[in-house]
């Protein structure tokens, strides 16, 4: 029987808007993934031999689509052996603690996914997760730094073997909460925000139980999709003291794989259009349309758009106020998100659509207003710190770390990979045929015992890599080496 048709706007390119780069090698290759048996729950589908072939110019991650429909059943992520990770016996501490927890995250996850709120108003996930952070033994700061849905959980373990003046790692995790206007929990925050609690929780486990020295910092951090919750807390200090920082994001694609890609840096702006209103039929002349500049500005871009790179992403709504067909409007508005695959191409990109606003302007008598959002950088891995949790995650649960080229989208922890030694994996889960993320199939998605068992599997991926940056002396001095090459390799603006 064929599969479901894939529709233009199917969003799985989230895992290979880039060119694939240089692979790693223990990344999986295509052939490799030919081998690939992926669980749906409703039996096993094996990915064709020449997979690497088929290119649909709407799915775009090497011509797959998204995985399979969601079930009910979760997919089973079992166990391997666990002598070839870095202290199998402290990995296995982490697993006995996130399964222990596992009722209790689901319980977590369901709350906030059955309450969605939008950014900078994650008022009830604000207050569930402190309380649950202070019930399991950390130092709880709510409200942080005058952000009202912000928060801070600290936990500190010294060993018994540390002397006087010995230095203590840091280790930094990130729980997103908030959700999008009518379609709630579209890109799996639910998710996002228990993988950083369980992590964080699984990583005191270990330190307490192995007696390692070791501080985690789990900062909740609020306005993810808008208003670059995570760049104010940069800016105002949050992520200072961290050696490293880590945390995760749901997507559709293959099961039982991840992806450690980069992502699109990206600039919303909004303009607004101020014009004079006049009888459309009696006097038009006395009018300034501030509907024809939007239109030409819509239309300026549209023309734009054929001079820029594929590379490049320029999308954006109209709206107004007070609207008749009789009236000459005398106000409209616009938003746009300008996206490239770095922060400087997003600049260069940004001014040419600025003078799109300008013309518009210029051309109708209007006024134009323009501000610019706070910029979300382009997400860049460390590489060390990828490794160390693509290795955890094959050897440890069989999932695939995909060669691929990242996320068509973009985050606000891009700003954070340019500040510090970084890691934000991409994890699928089971989702519907043009279902994936920001639709409302994706929300349904993101609420399954399906998506909550892959966000369980990679929690305790992320707590690994996470207790050897604190374990590990030699491992986190590679880790800020490579993070240092990168700021010498590339322009990283402050």
């Amino acid at each position: 029987m064929p599969g479901p048709d894939i529709q233009a706007g199917c969003f799985s390119g989230l895992f290979s808007f880039f060119a694939t780069g240089n692979a790693r090698s223990r990344r999986s290759t295509a052939a490799d993934m030919s081998k690939l048996e992926l669980s749906s729950g409703r039996g096993a589908v094996e990915l064709p031999a020449d997979f690497s072939n088929l290119n649909c110019h709407h799915c775009d991650w090497h011509g797959m689509p998204v995985s399979p429909p969601t079930s009910e059943i979760p997919p089973a992520y079992t166990l391997r052996d666990a002598e070839d990770v870095f202290r199998p016996e402290v990995i296995k501490t982490i697993e006995e603690t996130v399964d222990e927890l596992n009722p209790e995250l689901r319980e977590l996850n369901l709350e906030i996914w059955n309450h969605p709120e939008i950014a900078y108003e994650e008022k009830r996930a604000h207050d569930v997760l402190t309380k649950f952070m202070s019930q399991h033994g950390f130092d709880v700061t709510p409200h942080y730094l005058d952000l009202s849905t912000a928060w801070r959980a600290v936990f500190k373990h010294t060993s018994s073997s540390t002397k006087n003046g010995d230095a203590i790692r840091v280790i930094g995790v990130n729980s997103e909460m908030d959700a999008l206007p009518g379609i709630g929990h579209a890109c799996g925050h639910n998710l996002i925000a228990i993988a950083g609690v369980g992590a964080a929780l699984a990583v005191k486990a270990a330190l307490e139980k192995h007696d390692v020295s070791g501080k985690i910092v789990l900062l909740g951090t609020p306005a993810e999709e808008s208003g670059g919750g995570k760049v104010k807390l940069l800016d105002r200090g949050a992520y200072d003291e961290m050696d490293a920082c880590i945390m995760c994001h749901p997507s559709p694609g293959p099961l039982h794989s991840v992806s450690v890609g980069p992502c699109l840096a990206c600039q919303t702006i909004e303009v607004e259009f101020f014009g004079h209103t006049a009888h459309a039929a009696w006097a038009p002349w006395e009018a300034q349309n501030a509907l024809d500049a939007a239109f030409l500005a819509y239309t300026n871009i549209s023309v734009l758009r054929q001079q820029i790179k594929p590379t490049h992403r320029v999308h954006g709504i109209v709206s107004g106020k007070n609207w008749a067909a009789n009236i000459i409007p005398d106000y409209s508005k616009m938003v746009w998100i300008v996206r490239a695959p770095t922060w400087p191409e997003v600049e260069v990109l940004r001014e040419r659509v600025l003078k799109c606003f300008e013309a518009a302007a210029t051309a109708t008598g209007c006024k134009a207003e323009i501000n610019q959002e706070v910029g979300y950088y382009d997400l860049r891995q460390n590489s060390v710190l990828g490794d160390e949790f693509s290795h955890i995650m094959d050897a440890r649960y069989g999932v695939k770390s995909l060669a691929d080229g990242g996320m068509g989208a973009s985050t606000d922890f891009g700003n954070i990979t340019y500040a510090l030694p970084a890691l934000h994996p991409s994890f699928t889960i089971p989702t519907e045929p043009n279902g994936s993320n920001h639709t409302p199939q994706f929300t349904q998605s993101a609420g399954t015992p399906a998506a909550h068992a892959a966000a369980i599997a990679v929690t305790k991926g992320l707590a690994g890599a996470a207790f050897r940056v604190l374990d590990d002396a030699e491992f986190t001095d590679r880790v800020k080496k490579a993070f240092k090459h990168d700021q010498e390799a590339n322009v990283v603006r402050a």
